[in-house]
């Protein structure tokens, strides 16, 4: 029995127009009446998140990748990066001229141009970029970016004496093995080809859904999750029923206990019919051919 069900925001909760569908909705109003437990886990941080999922009521929150958790009333789980972690990621950016972004409890510090790579325009490009961005192609774009970006200037003292619960920077995906022997206090993931989240070692979603379940008596086989990227696939591995959406990559699809309809198809409706979280009229599923 699913008692909790949690979405991924972007190419999941809302279409590629950036708002909820109706059968989305739809299918929220309905599993709220059966008083089941709905969130976001979401690789956003907090600011502006409400007007960012179109103003849909969520019981739980779950921010930077796991690393913040809230309710509406209170503040549930927070992990922040340890101050000498950030210094040694801030040392890195500047040697290795990458423009960086720090998430906070209540805005965001960093680069503009990172801010705009968070935008729903900037996801549409990134999914249209070859599936294994190649390295040589990445440091020609970062060269680009590099004339037409002015240089990210850190306030040190301002990030080292703020939370900061993740960090997001210009990487290729073939950086990870680099990444990963550089900051071994750090765990990496992504949910586009041009920028790597980072937060501290041991979080994730999945980390951060389970902050809530325990306390509240739910086995994390009574819950449901659906996403659409690489920062997906933990949760969506360890739920007791992962979804991934028809647009999602195809190795997130493989990892996956259902794959549904796109975010532009009413994917999300469509999974709660195929396992009967709701019973209506079939106005929102496919014509049986």
């Amino acid at each position: 029995m699913i008692k909790a069900i949690f979405f991924d925001i972007d190419g999941t909760l809302l279409d590629s127009s950036g708002h909820a569908a109706q059968s989305t909705k739809k299918a929220l109003e309905l599993v709220n009446k059966k008083g089941i437990l709905v969130g976001v886990a979401t690789g956003r941080g907090p600011y502006r998140l409400e007007k960012q999922i179109d103003h849909l009521e969520m019981d739980i929150y779950v921010t930077y990748n796991g690393q913040l958790v809230y309710s509406p009333k209170r503040t549930l789980f927070a992990q922040s990066f340890a101050p000498e972690t950030l210094t040694q990621l801030m040392n890195f950016a500047e040697k290795n001229q990458r423009q960086m972004m720090f998430g906070t409890r209540y805005k965001v510090l960093g680069s503009r141009l990172l801010r705009f790579a968070q935008s729903r325009m900037a996801q549409k490009l990134f999914r249209l970029l070859p599936k294994w961005f190649p390295v040589v192609a990445f440091r020609k774009m970062v060269s680009v970016i590099k004339k037409i970006a002015r240089p990210t200037r850190f306030n040190v003292e301002t990030i080292l004496k703020t939370p900061i619960y993740q960090v997001v920077m210009l990487s290729p995906m073939g950086e990870l093995a680099r990444l990963k022997k550089e900051f071994p206090d750090c765990h990496f993931t992504r949910s586009n080809k041009l920028t790597v989240d980072i937060i501290p070692k041991g979080g994730s979603k999945i980390l951060g859904i389970k902050k809530i379940t325990e306390p509240f008596g739910i086995s994390i086989s009574e819950v449901m999750v659906f996403g659409d990227s690489w920062n997906d696939l933990e949760m969506i591995q360890e739920a007791g029923i992962g979804v991934a959406m028809g647009n999602a990559p195809r190795e997130v699809q493989k990892k996956a206990d259902y794959v549904t309809g796109s975010n532009d198809q009413d994917g999300i409706y469509q999974a709660f019919v195929h396992f009967g979280l709701i019973d209506e009229p079939e106005q929102f599923l496919p014509p049986k051919i």
